[in-house]
């Protein structure tokens, strides 16, 4: 009787809450859409460790970020620690990446190549937006209380994910201190 009774109201709120109908009179959030909407640009604020996906002028998306292990100033020198600043293009995407799928930022441009030549040193490359390397993926959105990456803009692989299919190659990319 009363056992079959109450498993049955259980159920049955379990089933309206996956059906996202309304239950005890309220509605439901809405599920979180599959396909996020394409950015028209990127923006990344790295005095506030946040990536912004951009439309129209309008925020589609935030993330929080990890950057280089030296994070202050634009990158000099291969090695450094720093993230680039400046306006750059998201140029090439990984899919095999170590760091679970990357997008490639087009740092060094020419200005870069030319200051790193005055001064005898090596721009570096390889600047990326990725996810986690496997070993780290368990840690999710904790990697981003602290800067750990050689230069590059980490996020968790969820959110790389959905990155990954809001933003085209050729999306141009602002990095901000």
């Amino acid at each position: 009787g009363g056992l079959g009774l109450k498993r049955r109201t259980v159920l049955t709120g379990l089933a309206a809450l996956l059906s996202g109908a309304a239950w005890n009179g309220a509605a439901l959030a809405e599920p979180r859409q599959a396909v996020a909407p394409k950015a028209d640009r990127v923006l990344v604020l790295k005095g506030e460790r946040r990536l912004l996906l951009m439309s129209g002028g309008q925020v589609l998306r935030s993330y929080p970020i990890a950057l280089g292990f030296n994070p202050r100033g634009h990158k000099q020198r291969r090695g450094d620690g720093r993230t680039p600043e400046g306006t750059y293009s998201l140029d090439w995407r990984n899919p095999e990446s170590r760091f679970y799928r990357s997008m490639r930022v087009s740092y060094p441009n020419r200005t870069d190549r030319a200051r790193a030549a005055r001064a005898g040193v090596s721009p570096g490359g390889d600047i990326m937006i990725h996810g986690l390397p496997e070993r780290l993926s368990v840690i999710g959105s904790v990697h981003s209380k602290w800067d750990w990456t050689e230069g590059c803009i980490a996020v968790t692989n969820e959110e790389m994910d959905e990155i990954w299919a809001a933003v085209d190659d050729g999306t141009t990319i602002e990095i901000r201190p």
